[in-house]
């Protein structure tokens, strides 16, 4: 009996000790969401401002890609991270070049060599280690593009050249997400927002790619008005705020700092996207 009353006694200790362990455990937890939420407070307090905690986990629950880690792709990626989307995924098949440096702001000398997907994600993460960002190094075709952007809410566009760009037009429409189109030109640039079924489409707007010859002249300046002008409209689309770029193109002249809007429409033989039974 006097085992049996022991070995009771010692399964109360256990199962004591158990409780306590685990409410212990639970303290910590609570502890470090409780920092977690404070740091976030903090680092988000000048936005939380405009938009409050719940617009905040709008922006931490968003799948963003984002097609390019060159000049476009770095000043988007920056300003995406420091506003805290959840998680990001970038694909860039090209490697880090001296060249690259007047305007690819992720990128630093000692980065030369390196895939620029493997530098910007080693960038990001120090500025904002709570965003996940994840990376693919790979060239954007017709046949991997719906398996690369996979199950993204939305695509900024920061490419350099139109094929990739019309995949990415193809896959925005057949998965029915927006996309956020900006290019560069030296001192100008152009950007819009394309909302399958509601606006103009990239092939619409571009029937056929821009002939162009040798290396596009770049001003590193011109590519952080562009990407800037990105991010804001990504941001007005999770937070549902203000007016998008919709059927509207901004136009920026550098050289003479205007700023022009063209009025677009949806073309009806348009072979990506149909245009719609009326064309608008």
């Amino acid at each position: 009996m006097s085992r049996c009353r022991s070995a009771v006694a010692m399964s109360e200790q256990v199962a004591g000790e158990w409780c306590v362990g685990r409410e212990v455990k639970a303290g910590v937890r609570e502890r470090e969401r409780e920092k977690m939420e404070r740091m976030r407070s903090e680092r988000y307090r000048r936005q939380l401002i405009l938009f409050g905690e719940e617009g905040q986990k709008r922006l931490r629950s968003a799948k963003i890609f984002v097609a390019g880690a060159g000049g476009l792709g770095s000043a988007s990626l920056l300003y995406l991270t420091a506003a805290g989307i959840g998680r990001i995924r970038i694909a860039d098949c090209d490697t880090v070049e001296e060249s690259n440096l007047n305007r690819q702001i992720l990128h630093f000398h000692e980065d030369i060599g390196k895939q620029k997907v493997i530098s910007a994600k080693e960038k990001l993460e120090r500025l904002n280690p709570e965003v996940d960002i994840e990376i693919l190094a790979e060239s954007i075709t017709e046949e991997n593009v719906d398996t690369i952007v996979g199950d993204s809410e939305l695509i900024v566009d920061a490419m350099d050249n139109f094929q990739a760009r019309y995949a990415l037009n193809k896959c925005a429409i057949r998965k029915k997400i927006p996309l956020f189109h900006g290019a560069v030109y030296g001192f100008e640039g152009q950007i819009t927002t394309i909302i399958p079924e509601r606006t103009a489409c990239l092939r619409c707007i571009f029937p056929k790619a821009p002939s162009g010859a040798g290396e596009t002249p770049v001003v590193g300046a011109t590519c952080g008005v562009v990407a800037s002008i990105q991010v804001s409209e990504v941001l007005k689309y999770l937070l549902r705020r203000g007016s998008l770029l919709e059927n509207r193109m901004l136009w920026w002249d550098g050289l003479n700092a205007r700023i022009e809007e063209i009025s677009l429409r949806r073309n009806p033989k348009c072979e990506d996207c149909g245009g719609g039974d009326e064309g608008v």
